[in-house]
């Protein structure tokens, strides 16, 4: 696509007239300004870098297209992050994007001296069109333009531009560069392996599942991950087995930091969350015979029946692993919708679980999802055994590209990427401690 100069006028200032513009001044105060100009120039007229043509509009920079059905895990996202490298290589080398001062919120209607700035980041990473102008006013264009940023970015795309989607602008462009090489190595030595016609993804930063059948995501699912300090480890594996109306088991970790301290404030705790205490030999103990003022419960099988407020709720999925992870679905369904889903011990729990087991199940004769809704809804234990089990993959991705022009970038949670700025959500350890009121109402996985 080359960039359109008929609609060019005295009154009107194109995108790439702006960009240039505004990235000269900065430019000039820099060594090579020259160099800087001609590499930025060269970028502007790039047939890879997006929606550019002067006849934007707020329809020419919106959130749909940032979704794709293209997998992460794919040769085409290869070629889109490699692409997408050259084009940021060239953003680096003309002098990259400005910082945008923090400090207001911003979004329509707003008029403000930081707007220009603001309109000139947009346009120089590919979110704003060519003629959209210098204006103070943060006006249709803008607000489009930074939902397709924040869309990008793992945001809410509600055009308000404040703490998290500051953090995310204002980080370098020569920092965003190094995230995409050191995730297309990450993508390379995945695509090096057999991944199978049919898999699942769990991508751990962007806190997302994709369910791939030949060579498109057929089903998306947002997910809760572990938390900074119980993370879920990477790995990969195959699901064989399903688990209707799971019972759930607490670990000794629980059983030491959670329970105990529980049972000494409510001795009804217990028995009011459907936990049940076993022996070594299956035998129940009453919690009365207990001493909750020493460790002695940790000895003891702690198990909670299958029901509404089960820790997995409907679901466990199983695959063999050394880390004892699975994923599962949640009775605390209002967590899929928090920006930061950094909340379990180490497992995974799946939006829409039913959706995917349907899926994973369809193979298997007499478990459509008519059956399955059924004994859900009864609660009834039951386990289905794949017949053709299911690869799946937990990996750690915080940057790709499914196309080119439309580059994806999710928060270093782990700090894996080598740098601290990539962790923009700096979250604090208060985020992630202990609901000492009851930790099964968070769905606590216990690994």
């Amino acid at each position: 696509m080359t960039i359109s100069n008929d609609a060019c006028n005295g009154k009107r200032l194109s995108r790439r007239r702006f960009v240039l513009g505004t990235a000269a001044a900065s430019a000039a105060m820099l060594p090579g300004a020259a160099f800087a100009q001609n590499a930025l120039g060269e970028l502007l007229q790039a047939p890879t870098r997006g929606n550019w043509d002067d006849q934007f509009d707020t329809r020419g920079s919106n959130v749909r297209q940032v979704a794709s059905n293209s997998p992460v895990f794919s040769e085409n996202t290869i070629y889109s992050l490699q692409e997408a490298i050259n084009s940021y290589s060239a953003i680096v080398q003309g002098g990259g994007w400005p910082m945008v001062p923090e400090g207001e919120t911003l979004k329509i209607g707003v008029q403000s001296r930081t707007v220009p700035v603001l309109r000139q980041r947009l346009a120089i990473a590919g979110d704003l069109g060519n003629n959209a102008g210098g204006s103070p006013a943060f006006d249709t264009y803008v607000d489009a333009a930074v939902k397709r940023f924040q869309a990008r970015h793992g945001l809410p795309a509600d055009g308000v531009v404040s703490g998290h989607t500051y953090k995310a602008m204002n980080v370098g462009a020569d920092l965003r560069l190094g995230q995409l090489q050191t995730n297309l190595q990450r993508l390379r030595e995945k695509l090096a392996t057999d991944l199978g016609q049919r898999y699942v993804v769990v991508n751990i930063p962007a806190a997302s599942i994709e369910a791939v059948e030949n060579g498109r995501v057929v089903q998306r699912h947002t997910a809760v991950v572990g938390k900074v300090d119980r993370q879920t480890p990477i790995l990969d594996s195959r699901i064989t087995n399903l688990n209707l109306n799971p019972y759930w088991h607490a670990p000794v970790s629980i059983v030491r930091k959670d329970i105990i301290p529980l049972m000494q404030k409510d001795p009804t705790y217990l028995e009011r969350n459907a936990i049940r205490i076993f022996d070594g030999n299956g035998q129940e103990i009453p919690p009365q015979t207990i001493d909750w003022n020493t460790e002695e419960a940790v000895k003891y099988l702690f198990r909670q029946d299958p029901g509404k407020i089960n820790a997995m709720a409907s679901v466990k999925i199983n695959f063999p692993n050394p880390h004892a992870v699975y994923m599962h679905d949640t009775p605390q369904q209002s967590l899929f919708s928090e920006l930061m889903r950094f909340e379990s011990s180490g497992c995974v729990r799946v939006q829409n679980v039913r959706d995917l087991i349907v899926w994973l199940a369809r193979d298997v004769p007499g478990w459509d999802r008519q059956r399955i809704e059924q004994v859900i809804a009864a609660r009834e234990r039951q386990d289905i055994d794949l017949l053709n089990p299911v690869p799946v993959h937990f990996t750690y991705v915080t940057a790709w590209a499914t196309d080119p022009t439309v580059v994806q970038f999710r928060d270093d949670i782990y700090h894996r990427d080598g740098v601290e700025q990539l962790a923009m959500s700096e979250l604090t350890a208060t985020a992630y401690a202990p609901n000492q009121q009851n930790p099964y109402a968070r769905g606590d996985d216990g690994y």
